[in-house]
């Protein structure tokens, strides 16, 4: 059965469960970041071909949207760049909050500052930052930033950065004993001086570098939670901590385009993925977990229980929503950043 854009609006409104759609759906999202299973049962559910194409980095996935006429329905941008998403325009309206799968939300997640009542966005896996430790290799105190920023003998010439500016940026301002978006002219000449020294002890600057910390390549490693329990299950000698100076978390998200050629389509794919059992088909497949009530008891084994997806009570006042900072002050931590990857 074919329906028009009009009768499908009409049928998500009443339920979004049943299989009545068709046609296709195309999704700009993270590298490994999307289970297979989740997006066989999406369409065989709907009867919808799903296209699939990668990106990198959270300014690659803006810059292209930016062009326009991308093709993409969906997008899965991090909650710090959502605000800039939709200032721009770039965004359709869904209102994925009064979807019948938003009951599920986790209540943290519900009603984020940066998108006040979940009107374009649904979460779609949260993450702390922090750092994966080979403890083979080094067996002391993981919970600081001191492992990458001013690193023991043991782990020099054995450590990896994630190219995420904001990631390392805001680590180093911790570690100097600033605060995020801080303008202070002092405290960023000691921050840039921080971070070139600590590079001369860096073996890499790399997405990929995270992928050696189970062969033992890498030792270190500036991280994502879900990408140190991953690790973890290859090599049960690494560990992850979160940093005693600070650390931040966040969730990336879903987003429908206000160009989408498959509006329809996307709407629902947000709804499917609020209920429990899809999501943590997303979160047993990246091993991040679920902003999703009820997830939980659908996750792999491997991820029960696993510290890596709980911020300890005595951390919690430590973690920090990761926001963009002003144009002006982004523009001070580029020009400290770009000296970093010279």
């Amino acid at each position: 059965m074919k329906l028009t854009a009009t009768s499908a609006a009409l049928i998500l409104g009443l339920s979004t469960t049943v299989a009545l759609a068709e046609g296709n759906l195309n999704i700009y999202n993270w590298g490994e970041y999307t289970s297979p299973e989740l997006i066989d049962k999406f369409s065989k559910t709907y009867n919808i071909h799903v296209t699939q194409t990668d990106f990198d980095s959270n300014d690659t996935a803006l810059a292209k949207v930016r062009q326009g006429s991308s093709g993409f329905d969906v997008v899965v941008p991090s909650q710090s760049f959502i605000p800039t998403y939709i200032q721009e325009g770039l965004l359709a309206e869904t209102n994925p909050g009064q979807m019948e799968n938003a009951k599920n939300l986790e209540e943290r997640w519900r009603d984020p500052a940066f998108d006040p009542g979940r009107k374009y966005s649904v979460p779609w896996l949260w993450y702390t930052s922090g750092v994966s430790v080979n403890t083979s290799v080094f067996n002391g105190d993981i919970n600081t930033w001191k492992v990458i920023l001013d690193p023991p003998a043991e782990l020099k010439g054995k450590i990896n950065i994630v190219p995420e500016m904001n990631d390392i940026m805001f680590a180093a301002i911790k570690f100097e004993g600033g605060t995020w978006c801080t303008s202070d002219k002092a405290l960023l000449t000691k921050v840039r001086d921080r971070l070139l020294e600590a590079k001369k002890s860096w073996l890499s600057i790399d997405y990929s570098g995270t992928l050696k910390m189970a062969s033992g390549d890498v030792s270190a490693s500036l991280d994502w939670s879900g990408s140190a329990l991953k690790r973890r299950t290859q090599n049960h000698s690494i560990a992850y901590g979160l940093p005693k100076e600070g650390f931040t978390y966040g969730s990336d998200n879903v987003v429908v385009l206000k160009d989408a050629p498959n509006l329809e389509n996307a709407k629902l794919f947000q709804n499917f993925i609020m209920a429990p059992e899809n999501a943590a088909l997303n979160s047993t497949f990246a091993k991040y977990g679920a902003a999703i009530i009820g997830a939980e008891k659908y996750y792999s084994d491997d991820m029960k229980g696993a510290p890596e997806l709980t911020i300890p009570d005595d951390m919690k006042s430590k973690g920090e929503l990761l926001t963009l900072c002003d144009p002006k002050i982004t523009q001070l931590y580029s020009r400290i950043w770009q000296d970093v990857q010279k």
